[in-house]
């Protein structure tokens, strides 16, 4: 994760562990995603500079386990909520 952005979050930032893109540090520190002008909460990825969102799919799994996904493109815009 070397390319920041100047709110001070990463480029690229996903919340499953085994992703190179993982950092529980920026993610303990609340980050919100607005995707195409709406906050989305289920949120597993994203990445700005190519302007895609991956969003957790209901509560299927798939063989090893992990939550199904959905790669959408558009605007994003991670934000550190408050509180």
């Amino acid at each position: 994760m070397t390319d920041t952005l100047p709110n001070g979050l990463p480029d690229r930032l996903a919340t499953d562990p085994d992703s190179p893109f993982y950092d529980a540090d920026v993610l303990g520190r609340n980050v919100g995603v607005r995707f195409r002008g709406e906050d989305k909460t289920n949120v597993d990825e994203y990445c700005v500079s190519e302007g895609w969102v991956k969003l957790a799919v209901g509560k299927g799994v798939d063989r090893r386990g992990k939550q199904l996904t959905i790669k959408l493109s558009g605007p994003v815009e991670p934000y550190l909520r408050e509180g």
